[in-house]
C-alpha cells in the first residue's frame, strides 16, 4: 500500500507503556469467547484468561518498529475515516462520527472492560474506540500466515466496520435480537455482523484502488487475512475438525466473499448480510 511515513493521527491515543488496572475482563459478546478459544489453540496462548482479569503486569516499552507501525495504523485510520466521512452522507444520508484508536502495550482498560494484548484488536461500542496492540501484526504474519501491510490495513478497516455498525444502530439491534435466542441462533446473527464488517472493509479498500494507493498483491493480502481468521480454518487448526454450528465469525470462504463484495461494488448497501439468503 502506498502511504506516507511519519504520519501521526490526532485520533490515536498512544497508551503504550501505561499499565492497565486489574479489572473484571472485557465483555466479549457476539460469540467472542468461541473464537478466542480457537485462537488460543492456534497461537499457543491462553486468550480466555487474557480477557478475564489477566492483565495488570508491567507493560513493555515501545521500540522503533512499534513507532513505524504506529505511523502506518495512523495513516490507515485517518484514510478510513476521511473515506467514510465522504461516503456516509452519500450512502447513508447522515454525517459520520469519528472513532478513536487506542494503541496499547500488553494491557488496556476500555468501556467494554479490561483486556491484554492476546485478545487481539477489538472495537468497543461503549466508547467508540478501536483497541490494538501492534504486536498483533507479528502474530498475524507468523502464526496465522497473513503477511503484508494491506493485511494489516484490513484488520483496521474491519474494526472501523464495527464502528459503522454502531453508528447505524446495527450493533444494538443485533444484541437486542440475540436476547432469548438459542446459542446457535445467536451465533448466526454474530456471523452476519462480522461478515458485514468485512464487507465495509472491502468498500474502503475499493476507494484505495480508485485513488491508486494499491500495490500489486494488496487485495490478495487482505483476502489472505480474511481467510486466516475464518472459523473453519481456526477450528481445523485447533481441533482437527470443523463444527459449523459453533461458528461466530463465518468461514474463510464467507469472509473472503463478503470482503470481495464490498470491494467489487464500492457500495455499503451491498453489505446487507442480514437480508442475504445465503452467506
Amino acid at each position: 500500500m502506498k502511504w506516507q511515513p511519519g504520519h501521526r493521527s490526532s485520533d490515536v491515543e498512544d497508551r503504550r507503556g501505561q499499565a492497565a488496572p486489574r479489572g473484571m475482563g472485557i465483555k466479549l459478546g457476539l460469540g467472542g469467547t468461541l473464537i478466542l478459544a480457537l485462537l488460543s489453540a492456534v497461537l499457543g496462548k491462553d486468550l480466555l484468561r487474557s480477557v478475564s482479569g489477566g492483565a495488570g503486569k508491567e507493560p513493555r516499552a515501545a521500540g522503533a518498529a512499534d513507532d513505524k507501525a504506529l505511523e502506518f495504523v495512523s495513516y490507515v485510520l485517518d484514510d478510513n475515516q476521511a473515506t467514510w466521512a465522504k461516503l456516509f452522507p452519500e450512502q447513508f444520508n447522515r454525517p459520520y462520527r469519528k472513532a478513536t484508536m487506542v494503541v496499547f502495550s500488553d494491557a488496556v482498560d476500555s468501556a467494554c472492560g479490561e483486556a491484554d494484548s492476546a485478545v487481539g484488536p477489538f472495537y468497543c461500542p461503549g466508547d467508540d474506540k478501536v483497541y490494538i496492540d501492534l504486536t498483533f501484526y507479528q502474530s498475524l504474519k507468523d502464526q496465522l500466515g497473513a503477511p503484508g501491510d494491506f493485511a494489516q490495513a484490513y484488520v483496521i478497516s474491519h474494526e472501523i466496520g464495527h464502528h459503522i455498525q454502531n453508528q447505524l444502530g446495527t450493533e444494538r439491534s443485533v444484541r437486542q435480537k440475540q436476547k432469548g435466542l438459542s446459542k446457535e441462533e445467536k451465533n448466526q446473527l454474530s456471523i452476519r455482523m462480522e461478515l458485514q464488517a468485512d464487507c465495509y472493509a472491502g468498500v474502503w479498500s475499493k476507494t484505495t484502488q480508485d485513488r491508486k494507493l494499491l500495490d500489486d498483491g494488496d487485495i490478495e493480502e487482505a483476502m489472505g487475512a480474511a481467510s486466516a481468521v475464518g472459523d473453519d480454518r481456526l477450528q481445523k487448526a485447533s481441533a482437527g475438525r470443523i463444527a459449523p454450528e459453533k461458528w461466530t465469525h463465518g468461514s474463510s470462504a464467507m469472509r473472503m466473499r463478503w470482503f470481495k463484495r464490498g470491494f467489487d461494488s464500492g457500495l455499503a448497501n451491498q453489505c446487507d448480510t442480514f437480508s442475504a439468503a445465503t452467506l
